[in-house]
């Protein structure tokens, strides 16, 4: 029914397109969903569907074929990523392994890190995570304390990462670090470190009030020694490249965001349509034919904003500013959009055997990950007076 009155979109319109959907579509509804509740007992997702994942060339869609990849184009992630989001699919981490841990391996890893890890990667036998933020520093990347002291061939790391997706499962991570500490070369560089690696530890998955198959914990360094040739790019340009890759994950949040919105009204259509109240559908009322009408029309802005933004990422023409925008509207939408949507549902609409509930408690983390709302309005901000922050 919500297609009836959505405009065809042509960035999914190809024949591909439309066979990849299906094929996502059958994924989840016959390997993923069911799995749902006990990955959510377990606090963790199963190896065996990364595997799959793998198998079925879900996973580094859009990277080359020679490391593995499907070698499509971005549009291809984003259709997987929306199609997700629609379901409500949040246990997986597929979309930071890649959307993100891959693309900076691909684009700033020499050859033989390329080689070592992304082929792995692509297969769903090695899973990634990317380490960032810590206890005492969020959005601010260079408060970070996580350092890594030259010793001539190896560097010594110390420190902690917290709120890390796939922390728990994953096999490596990029992790930003301070070297140089307290020199005139100070600055923060990037590692590849292998989770099998003495002194590497991992907490227990956190007990989050969504997201709860996502295996999500803090992260512990204690003298790890990592090779030299396990500096992701040059020393002390990791802050810069994380600028640079943030877009694309900012992206993908809103992505996930408009396939969640899309999903909760499909989802309270269905409702609404049968639950009856006072001898009548819910949805013969005027208050739900209004609340659902503007629910779909902020779908369908955002969807046509989010095309562009996909297409321009495809061509490496995706500004900071406008992922920035994409990041904070999209989740802004499609955090009113559930709560609109859990209100039809009624009493109902807060249990959690019905999926209104679990997209509830699941949405509300993209308005504070890769990096807060608020922090998006700075950076937005930030291009629309560039002449004072110069």
């Amino acid at each position: 029914m919500l297609q009836n009155v959505l405009l065809t979109r042509e960035i999914y319109a190809s024949e591909e397109h439309q066979m990849m959907r299906e094929m996502i579509q059958d994924f989840i509804h016959y390997e993923i969903i069911e799995q749902t509740d006990e990955w959510e007992k377990k606090g963790m997702v199963s190896r065996e569907i990364w595997e799959r994942a793998g198998e079925l060339g879900l996973l580094c869609i859009d990277m080359p074929e020679k490391y593995g990849g499907s070698g499509l184009d971005f549009s291809f992630n984003a259709l997987f990523i929306e199609e997700l989001g629609k379901k409500g699919v949040s246990g997986p981490g597929f979309s930071l392994h890649t959307d993100i841990v891959a693309p900076y391996i691909l684009k700033y890893g020499t050859e033989a890190q390329k080689q070592k890890y992304l082929p792995k990667m692509a297969t769903g036998k090695m899973i990634t995570s990317i380490g960032m933020t810590e206890p005492n520093c969020g959005s601010d990347l260079k408060a970070i304390t996580t350092n890594a002291v030259d010793k001539g061939d190896h560097y010594l790391v110390n420190g902690q990462k917290t709120f890390i997706t796939n922390g728990y499962m994953c096999d490596m991570s990029i992790v930003a670090v301070k070297t140089n500490v307290g020199t005139e070369k100070e600055g923060v560089s990037l590692l590849i470190i292998e989770s099998d690696w003495d002194g590497f530890d991992k907490g227990f998955p956190f007990k989050k009030i969504g997201m709860k198959a996502q295996d999500t914990c803090e992260l512990f360094f204690a003298d790890v020694k990592v090779p030299k040739e396990n500096l992701l790019g040059e020393e002390g340009l990791g802050f810069k490249i994380m600028m640079t890759e943030l877009a694309r994950e900012r992206l993908t949040v809103a992505l996930n965001a408009i396939g969640g919105a899309e999903g909760a009204i499909e989802k309270t259509i269905e409702y609404t349509s049968t639950r009856t109240a006072f001898k009548k559908p819910i949805a013969a009322f005027q208050n739900t034919q209004f609340k659902l009408a503007e629910c779909a029309t902020q779908l369908q802005l955002h969807q046509a904003f989010l095309d562009r933004c996909t297409r321009l990422l495809s061509n490496n023409q995706l500004t900071a500013e406008s992922a920035s925008m994409a990041k904070y509207s999209a989740t802004e939408m499609h955090g009113k959009v559930v709560d609109e949507c859990l209100q039809l549902f009624g009493g109902y609409g807060y249990m959690w055997d019905y999926p209104i509930a679990r997209m509830y408690a699941d949405n509300r983390v993209a308005r504070i990950y890769a990096g807060t709302n608020e922090i998006m309005k700075v950076l937005i901000a930030r291009g629309l007076f560039k002449e004072l922050f110069r």
